[in-house]
């Protein structure tokens, strides 16, 4: 439905396009977005609606994700929920999809890409709108095709899969996440790819983290470690990624010589390739020292200090992906709301959901840690409040 709010998303894009360097023309901003100057006047004015497609289409042409531009605090989340009954049933009738159009595989291979870049700039509104269709279309495309094809088909599978899984398991949706990772691990086995196993292997310690279940989950990525070599340059990043990972589920536990040993290897192998994405996970020295602040912080009571040690020593660069950077300041917020620094702790919050508003909105610890401040800090109660209020704290 067409968002039309006088001064709402109008007036938000007027900013955006203000604020550029250099500062965007409503003519330039009409030629970058590909719509009519008419349309983007009256957008401005508060005169006319916003199609969803149009959105999307002027957030790119600023840089930004679309729902920075959604003044109504609830547009986002409620449009991925919206699209929950579509996913479920694209994923339902995997065996079995309707009849329709298919794409050539270069061309599947690009939107299946394009979803996983959203998925790493935490734009869980496009994809939830978005995959529904991928999905089925992919689907097609896997019983249809030749022999030759099918294991490609089966790899683009698992990573549609995993970007859909990003929506369901970050809104909360998590028996539909455990379901896409069941998916994953089926289509990891078609592709027959030890790589893309891994990268499900990682994937999946979400279900664990979901149950609370962290002693099976830090035996479940042992297991795929040992089956993961470290020998090309993407086999060493995924087998850093899993000990990553491991190390933040030891935490959890708490298990602080077990996450130890973890982030020792993850270190070592992290010094062997550059930071990039493997087979859709961040992995090298920056994303390792993100998780040394994200396993300080779960280990908690002394380890708290170390998490502060660390980012006052050093901060995330822009390069790496928009969802690790806001998880990296989500933690750093909790760390230093446990150590009495609420003012810090709020200012860490904030640079999280400049970043990835999305991520930042939907994180548990986000609206936990917000609550918090909220009933600390009553001298600043109408910038907590509306923080609070955005991400529903609790």
């Amino acid at each position: 439905m067409p968002a039309l709010r006088k001064g709402g998303v109008g007036a938000r894009i007027a900013y955006y396009r203000s604020v550029m360097r250099p500062k965007l023309t409503q003519e330039q901003l009409a030629a970058a977005a590909n719509v009519s100057l008419g349309t983007i006047r009256k957008i401005e004015r508060g005169e006319r609606g916003v199609s969803d497609p149009t959105l999307e289409a002027i957030a790119d042409a600023l840089g930004i994700d679309p729902a920075r531009l959604l003044t109504d605090r609830g547009s986002a989340h409620t449009r991925v929920h919206e699209a929950m009954p579509a996913l479920s049933a694209a994923i339902a009738t995997y065996d079995l999809p309707e009849d329709g159009p298919i794409r050539p595989i270069h061309e599947l291979r690009q939107a299946v890409n394009e979803a996983a870049r959203w998925r790493l700039a935490a734009q869980y509104t496009r994809i939830a709108r978005r995959l529904p269709e991928l999905l089925a279309e992919l689907a097609r495309a896997f019983h249809t095709a030749s022999t030759e094809q099918r294991a490609e088909l089966a790899g683009l599978l698992v990573l549609a899969y995993r970007s859909a899984d990003a929506v369901a398991y970050k809104f909360g949706a998590h028996d539909l996440s455990a379901r896409l990772i069941e998916l994953m691990r089926w289509a990891a086995l078609e592709a027959d790819d030890p790589l893309l196993s891994a990268s499900v292997a990682y994937v999946r310690t979400e279900t664990f983290f979901a149950a609370r279940a962290h002693t099976a989950g830090l035996r479940a990525l042992e297991h795929a470690l040992d089956a993961a070599p470290a020998i090309t340059p993407s086999e060493t990043a995924s087998r850093g990624a899993l000990h990553m990972r491991a190390a933040v589920i030891a935490g959890r536990l708490p298990d602080a010589s077990a996450a130890g040993t973890h982030l020792g290897e993850a270190r070592r192998l992290a010094e062997r390739v550059p930071e990039d994405v493997y087979c859709g996970t961040a992995f090298g020295p920056d994303s390792v020292r993100i998780h040394e602040v994200s396993v300080a912080v779960s280990l908690g009571g002394d380890h708290v200090g170390q998490a502060l040690t660390l980012a006052s020593e050093w901060k995330p660069p822009h390069d790496l992906p928009a969802e690790r950077r806001s998880g990296f300041y989500i933690e750093l917020g909790r760390a230093q709301l446990w150590s009495g620094l609420a003012d810090d702790a709020f200012e860490s919050l904030k640079v999280a959901r400049h970043i990835a508003p999305q991520h930042t909105r939907e994180h548990p610890w986000v609206r936990e840690d917000a609550g918090t401040l909220r009933r600390l800090k009553r001298a600043d109660a109408e910038n907590l409040t509306n923080f609070a209020e955005w991400c529903a704290a609790t």
